[in-house]
């Protein structure tokens, strides 16, 4: 989530993606065998998720050169840097804003009756609460208790349809 980002990498990440025209919507630092890796998401302004290849690769330069120059990485990394692709990661409050309507998945930090993962539909968002509908009730999320949250993608038969050129 945006808001978990931590502050000096943020202030490191940020300039570079607005610099070009993009959002910064996560950071996420993991670790794999032995590895720590970097994963930057960001999008456009419109927030439809249309970043280009090669804009995410000169992105993903410039950032590598700004964290190897601030030393904020005190070990090896390895940067990804991605757009929010189908299941679009709702990162941000104008995200969740955007996505009433969808279905989505949304898990909290702790226990909200009892549960920390429901599936549904985005109903709607205001006052920094998620209303999503979970087996058929509808359910307030507070923004604030949410861990991760992703919108999901509806396949249709027009995914699957090619124009005849290939």
């Amino acid at each position: 989530m945006y808001k978990d980002i931590p502050e000096e990498l943020k202030n490191a990440i940020e300039p570079v993606v607005l610099e070009h025209g993009l959002e910064l919507m996560n950071v996420q630092t993991t670790r794999d065998r032995g590895m720590t890796i970097l994963r930057v998401t960001i999008d456009t302004e419109e927030g439809d998720g249309r970043v280009a290849v090669d804009l995410l690769a000169k992105v993903s330069r410039e950032v590598e050169s700004v964290l190897d120059a601030s030393e904020i990485m005190e070990e090896g990394y390895r940067l990804e840097v991605s757009s929010p692709g189908l299941d679009r990661m709702l990162a941000r409050e104008k995200d969740f804003a955007a996505a009433c309507g969808s279905q989505v998945k949304v898990r909290t930090r702790r226990p909200l009756d009892g549960r920390r993962r429901f599936r549904g539909e985005l109903l709607d968002f205001k006052d920094g609460v998620v209303e999503v509908a979970v087996d058929g009730k509808r359910m307030g999320i507070p923004f604030d208790a949410i861990e991760r949250a992703n919108s999901i993608y509806a396949f249709s038969s027009a995914d699957f349809q090619t124009d005849g050129s290939a």
